[in-house]
C-alpha cells in the first residue's frame, strides 16, 4: 500500500513550513529516518512519485519539424496558386511554383536540424549518481534502532522523497533537501539564483516567513556543493523541485516571434491585396474580351505574379547567409529566424553574473579601520587563509591570488602554524595561530558581526583604543560604506598569545584586537562599459535581470556607466497587478532578487509593450525567461536547460560579441525589406496597368506565357540580394517589421510604375500602331520587355536611401544578376524562343524610347523614395 506524502505533489510551496521543523520532526513528516529507507518502501515511493528527472523539453521528431516548416501561410497560398495552375493548364508554372517551396522547406529544415544536432552534442551529464543510505528489507520505516549502513551510489533518478544522501564538496544538489547535519557546507547557487559567491548552509530550524529560495537549511537540485559535507533528507524530486518546476514551464508552447508575426502579417496583406484584384482582372477581362476561360488562366497568371514566391527562399538563403556570416564571430544560430529578431531586438536583458562580471571573486580592498588601505591587514589575512586546513573556499584563495606576500612572509621563514580554531556556522569566524619574530599571534577572520562581539580593542593607524560604544559606531560606518558598495566584508582581528599558551579552543577567541576588513567583489569584465554604450548607441536598451542582491548589482552597473534610476525587486513584482507591471519596466533598469518565474514576468510585460526582447542567461533560472523573449541567447560553457532554450549560443560570454550580432541581424532584415518593399510596390503597379489595359485594349494585354516568364526572370534577378551590402545608417536603429510603412511604400511608390506602362501603351498603341488584335504581339512584346526591364532595375532604387549607383553601390552579384536578366529580356524577341513566347522583334525606334522610359521611371523613383524615407523616417 502506497503512503500518503505530507508535502504538496505538484509544487515546492509546502518547503519553507517544513524547513521551520527540526530535523526529527522533519523525518517524521517525510515518514523516513536517519538510517534511510528500505528498498522495498523506495521502490514503492519511486512507483508513487515517478522517477527523479526534471529533464528539458523532448526534441521533436523530424515529422514535426517538418510539419510546422510547411505550415506556413505563404506557402499554402503557393501550394493554392499552384494547384489551380495544375487545373488551368499551366503544368510549367505550378512545377516552378512547387518546387520554391519545397526548396525553401528544404533548406530550413536541414539547417534547423543541423543546428539541433550540435546543441545536442553540447549535452552532458556530469553527475549521475548520488551518495544515499538504503537498508535492507525487514524492517519498519520510522524505527531508528537499526544500525547506520554505508551510503551507496544509486542513480540519481531513483531518489525518492524521504531518501537520506550524503554530500561534500563538488557534488550535485541531486533533488530538493533538507539538511540534517553540516559542517562548513557550502552550496553554489548561482546558476539557479545568479549569486556568485556561495551560500553557507547549516542544519537548523528556520524562521517563519522566510522566501523559499532564501532558506538556509534547503538545497535545490541543480546546485552543487562548494565545500564541506553534510547530510540531508530529500522533500521534493523529479517535476516537484523547483527546478522541475522550471523545466515545466519551458516545455509550454512557444508564441510566435516578431518575425514570425511579420512575415505572416505581410503574407495576410498581399493575399488580402489579390483577393481584390485578381476576381477583378477576371471579370474585367471576361467581359471585354468574351474568353472566358482565357480570362481564368490570365488571371491565374495575374495571382502568380502578385505572389512574393521567392519569400520563402530569400529569408532561408538571408537567414543561413547570416547563420554563416554570424559564426565566423564566435556566434552560433540554433533558430534562423532568431537572426532577424537579433537585428529587431531594442530591450537586452541579461543576467549580471558572468554577463557584466567576470563570475569570479576577486580581493578588491584591504583596508584599516577609518578604511585606508593596509598592507598589515592584507598580511594578516593571507597568514589566516594560508595556514587553514579546510578546504579553501573562493574568498581564500582570491586572498592566496596574492603572490607577493606569500613571497615576503613564508620565503623568509616569518611565521609558522602552531594551531587552528576550525570555522563553525554558530560562530562564523576561524582563527590560525602562528609564530614568529618572537611572538605569537592568533589571527582570526569571519564574519563582520561576530568578529566584533569577539574584540574589546581596536587598531588603526598603529594607534590601538579601546572599542567602545563611540568607537564602534565609527568602526560599523566603516563596515557599512563598504557593504553599501556592493562588497561582502570579512573583518580581521589578532591577539597577542604566550608563547606557552596550550592547545587553543573557542574560549581564546575572545578579547582580541580588530585590526580592519577584507572586501570582496565579482569585478565587471573587461570591455563592457564599451559594449553597453556601443548597444546603446544601436538602439538597444540593457536592462538587469538578476537574483542578485540589489546593493551589488548597483554597484557594477555603476562601475559600467550603465545608468540606474530605479531597482525593482521580486517581492515588490509579486505585489504588482499586470498593469502595473507593464508600466513599471520601461522606467526600471534593474530587476534584482528575482525568480525564474519573475523575470519570465518582466520579459512578458516588455513584450506587451511593443518592444522586441532579448535575453542572454546560462542558468538554471534562466531557462523560462530564454524562452520568453523574442530572442534567447546563451553561451556554450551554459547549463544544458538554458543551451536547450536558447535560439543562440555564444562561444563566449560577451556583450560586444551580442552587438555583432545586432548589426548583423539588421544586415539580413535590411535584405529582406529590399525585397519585400520591391516585390509589393512593383505588384502593386502592375495592377494598375492590367486593370486599365484590360478594361481599354480589345485584346489581352499579355498572354499568360509571358506573364509567368516575366515573373521568373524578375525572381531569378532578385536570388542574389541576400549578398547585397546594407547602408551604415540602416544599421544605426533596431529593425523591424511595419507593416503600415510596407503598406505606404507599396502605395505610394506602386503607381509610379504604372504611370510609365501606360506611358509604355501609348507609345505601342499610338506611334508603333499596335491597336487590333493582328497586332497583339507587337504590345504584348514592348510591354514585356518594358516591365520585365523596370523591375529588374529598380531595385538599384529601392535597395538604398541614397543616390544609387553613386553613393551606393549594389553588390557584384547582385549587380550581375541584375545586368544578365535585363540581357535576356533584350535577347528574347530575337531569340529561337521568341515565337514559343510570343513574342516579336521590335523595331530599332522602339530602344531609344524604352531607355528614355525607363531613366525617367529611375529618376522620379529615387527622388519619391527619398521623399518618402525623409517624411516617415523609413530606413
Amino acid at each position: 500500500m502506497l503512503i500518503d506524502h505530507p508535502l504538496s505533489p505538484s509544487s515546492s510551496s509546502d518547503l519553507p513550513a517544513l524547513a521551520c521543523k527540526q530535523a526529527d520532526d522533519i523525518l517524521c513528516d517525510l515518514k523516513s529516518d536517519r538510517v534511510g529507507l528500505t528498498e522495498a518502501e523506495a521502490a514503492r515511493r519511486l512507483a508513487q512519485w515517478g522517477l527523479n528527472q526534471a529533464t528539458p523539453p523532448g526534441s521533436r521528431t523530424l515529422l514535426v519539424q517538418l510539419l510546422q516548416r510547411v505550415a506556413n501561410p505563404l506557402n499554402f497560398l503557393l501550394m493554392g496558386l499552384s494547384l489551380i495552375s495544375v487545373l488551368t493548364g499551366n503544368a510549367e508554372s505550378a512545377l516552378i511554383i512547387f518546387l520554391m517551396v519545397v526548396l525553401s522547406i528544404t533548406l530550413g529544415f536541414v539547417q534547423e536540424r543541423r543546428s539541433d544536432r550540435a546543441a545536442a552534442a553540447l549535452r552532458a551529464m556530469v553527475h549521475t549518481t548520488a551518495a544515499v543510505l538504503r537498508r535492507p528489507d525487514g524492517g519498519d520505516v520510522g524505527h531508528a534502532e537499526h544500525s547506520v549502513p554505508a551510503p551507496q551510489e544509486r542513480p540519481i533518478a531513483q531518489l525518492v522523497p524521504g531518501d537520506i544522501v550524503h554530500l561534500s564538496a563538488g557534488d550535485l544538489i541531486p533533488a530538493d533537501v533538507l539538511l540534517l547535519s553540516a559542517r562548513d557546507f557550502f552550496v553554489n547557487e548561482a546558476a539557479l539564483t545568479g549569486e556568485s559567491l556561495p551560500v553557507e548552509k547549516y542544519a537548523l530550524a528556520e524562521q517563519p516567513g522566510v522566501d523559499l529560495m532564501a532558506l538556509r537549511n534547503a538545497c535545490f537540485m541543480g546546485t552543487h556543493a562548494a565545500s564541506g559535507t553534510a547530510t540531508a533528507v530529500v522533500v521534493h524530486t523529479g517535476p516537484r523541485a523547483v527546478f522541475g518546476g522550471i523545466t515545466q514551464a519551458m516545455s509550454a508552447t512557444r508564441g510566435p516571434s516578431s518575425f514570425d508575426i511579420g512575415i505572416n502579417r505581410f503574407t495576410w496583406l498581399m493575399l488580402r491585396f489579390m483577393l481584390v484584384m485578381v476576381p477583378m482582372v477576371f471579370v474585367i477581362n471576361g467581359l471585354t474580351k468574351h474568353d472566358w476561360l482565357e480570362a481564368l488562366l490570365f488571371a491565374t497568371a495575374v495571382a502568380v505574379g502578385l505572389t512574393p514566391e521567392m519569400l520563402p527562399m530569400l529569408v532561408t538563403v538571408n537567414l543561413a547567409k547570416g547563420a554563416l556570416t554570424m559564426s565566423r564571430k564566435k556566434v552560433i544560430v540554433k533558430r534562423l529566424q532568431a537572426i532577424q529578431n537579433f537585428g529587431a531586438m531594442d530591450v537586452l536583458c541579461t543576467d549580471k553574473t558572468g554577463t557584466l562580471t567576470q563570475d569570479r571573486v576577486i580581493l578588491e580592498k584591504y583596508v584599516d579601520l577609518d578604511g585606508q588601505p593596509s598592507d598589515w591587514v592584507l598580511d594578516f589575512a593571507y597568514l589566516n587563509s594560508y595556514y587553514q586546513s579546510g578546504l579553501k573556499s573562493q574568498l581564500d584563495q582570491a586572498v592566496l591570488k596574492y603572490t607577493e606576500v606569500h613571497n615576503k612572509l613564508h620565503e623568509q621563514g616569518l611565521y609558522q602554524k602552531v594551531d587552528e580554531i576550525p570555522f563553525d556556522f554558530q560562530r562564523r569566524r576561524m582563527s590560525v595561530v602562528v609564530e614568529g619574530q618572537d611572538r605569537r599571534l592568533l589571527i582570526c577572520k569571519g564574519a563582520v558581526e561576530e568578529v566584533f562581539t569577539a574584540c574589546t580593542m581596536a587598531e588603526s593607524g598603529g594607534v590601538h583604543f579601546a572599542l567602545d560604544d563611540s568607537h564602534l559606531a565609527r568602526v560599523q560606518a566603516t563596515s557599512r560604506a563598504l557593504n553599501e558598495d556592493g562588497f561582502r566584508v570579512i573583518a580581521i582581528a589578532y591577539k597577542p598569545l604566550a608563547a606557552d599558551q596550550p592547545p587553543v579552543t573557542v574560549a581564546d577567541e575572545s578579547e582580541m584586537v580588530l585590526l580592519g576588513f577584507i572586501a570582496f567583489l565579482d569585478p565587471p569584465k573587461e570591455g563592457v562599459r564599451e559594449a553597453v554604450s556601443a548597444l546603446a548607441r544601436h538602439g538597444v536598451a540593457v536592462k538587469i535581470l538578476t537574483g542578485d542582491n540589489e546593493v551589488v548589482t548597483r554597484k557594477i552597473c555603476k562601475e559600467v556607466d550603465l545608468p540606474v534610476s530605479r531597482i525593482l525587486l521580486g517581492s515588490e513584482i509579486e505585489a504588482m497587478s499586470p498593469l502595473q507591471l507593464r508600466e513599471a519596466v520601461e522606467q526600471v533598469q534593474v530587476f534584482a532578487k528575482l525568480s525564474p518565474a519573475q523575470k519570465s514576468k518582466v520579459i512578458a510585460a516588455l513584450r506587451s509593450r511593443g518592444r522586441v526582447v532579448g535575453y542572454l542567461g546560462d542558468g538554471i533560472n534562466d531557462g523560462p525567461a530564454l524562452r520568453e523573449a523574442d530572442v534567447g541567447v546563451s553561451v556554450d560553457t551554459a547549463v544544458d536547460i538554458a543551451k536547450e532554450s536558447a535560439d543562440i549560443i555564444l562561444l563566449e560570454k560577451s556583450l560586444l560579441v551580442l552587438d555583432d550580432g545586432v548589426i548583423e541581424g539588421r544586415k539580413v532584415f535590411g535584405n529582406l525589406l529590399k525585397y519585400i518593399r520591391m516585390g509589393a510596390s512593383s505588384n502593386f503597379g502592375n495592377m494598375f496597368s492590367v486593370l486599365g489595359a484590360s478594361a481599354w485594349l480589345p485584346f489581352l494585354p499579355m498572354a499568360p506565357i509571358q506573364v509567368l516568364t516575366n515573373n521568373l526572370l524578375y525572381d531569378v534577378s532578385q536570388t542574389a540580394i541576400p549578398t547585397d551590402e546594407v547602408d551604415q545608417e540602416e544599421l544605426m536603429q533596431p529593425r523591424r517589421w511595419e507593416i503600415g510603412h510596407i503598406a505606404r511604400f507599396m502605395l505610394l511608390v506602386g503607381p509610379i510604375s504604372s504611370v510609365f506602362d501606360y506611358v509604355t501603351f501609348a507609345l505601342m498603341y499610338w506611334v508603333f500602331k499596335a491597336q487590333s488584335a493582328g497586332q497583339e504581339t507587337l504590345f504584348h512584346t514592348g510591354w514585356f520587355v518594358e516591365s520585365l526591364l523596370s523591375q529588374t532595375l529598380i531595385i538599384h532604387v529601392i535597395r538604398t536611401g541614397r543616390l544609387p549607383f553613386i553613393q551606393s553601390r549594389a553588390s557584384k552579384a547582385l549587380m550581375g544578376t541584375t545586368l544578365a536578366v535585363c540581357a535576356v529580356g533584350v535577347w528574347l524577341p530575337y531569340s529561337p524562343l521568341a515565337a514559343s513566347l510570343g513574342l516579336v522583334a521590335m523595331p530599332w525606334t522602339y530602344w531609344p524610347a524604352l531607355a528614355a522610359i525607363l531613366l525617367a521611371y529611375l529618376l522620379l523613383t529615387t527622388l519619391v523614395t527619398r521623399w518618402l524615407r525623409r517624411r516617415f523616417h523609413l530606413a
